[in-house]
């Protein structure tokens, strides 16, 4: 059995951890909610396990996604840019969460999307849930450091 991540974050330290545990995470809208009485921002994501992945793509080789639930609290508004909150079954896919600032945290998605989270303070969540399932596709990245015809 795989191990389950549980991890508390209250410092802006451990939220790159966390960034860098739910990069590539996949999460559709429907499972984003903003409890505005409970201050709580909460979302589902099917993560990609990359504690497990080794440092390359390996042909054949088989991954895990597993699934996660994230909450942050003390959120006192959420804000929405270039996500369109009516398309619920729309797939995002996380890229980075970064703190802008004491009382702000982005969550950044490929194709521009942000959704931000003013805080009064730093408290986030994640817990895995469910097994972790096989997947053939390991995620990459574009080297952002090269230019076109570039050293």
């Amino acid at each position: 059995m795989t191990e389950r991540l549980k991890l508390r974050v209250t410092d802006f330290d451990d939220l790159a951890v966390i960034s860098s545990i739910l990069q590539d995470a996949l999460t559709p809208i429907a499972d984003m909610l903003f409890e505005p009485d409970q201050f709580r921002f909460v979302l589902a994501v099917n993560r990609f396990r990359w504690e497990d992945a080794g440092d390359g793509h390996v042909e054949g080789r088989i991954y895990e996604r597993q699934r996660c639930g994230i909450r942050f609290e003390q959120v006192s508004a959420v804000r929405m840019r270039g996500i369109d909150h009516n398309r619920r079954d729309e797939i995002l896919s996380l890229l980075a969460i970064k703190a802008e600032g004491e009382n702000i945290v982005d969550l950044v998605f490929a194709g521009g999307g942000v959704i931000r989270l003013e805080i009064g303070g730093l408290l986030c969540h994640l817990d895995d849930f469910d097994e972790p399932w096989p997947t053939m596709r390991r995620p990459t990245h574009v080297n952002a450091d090269k230019t076109e015809g570039g050293n």
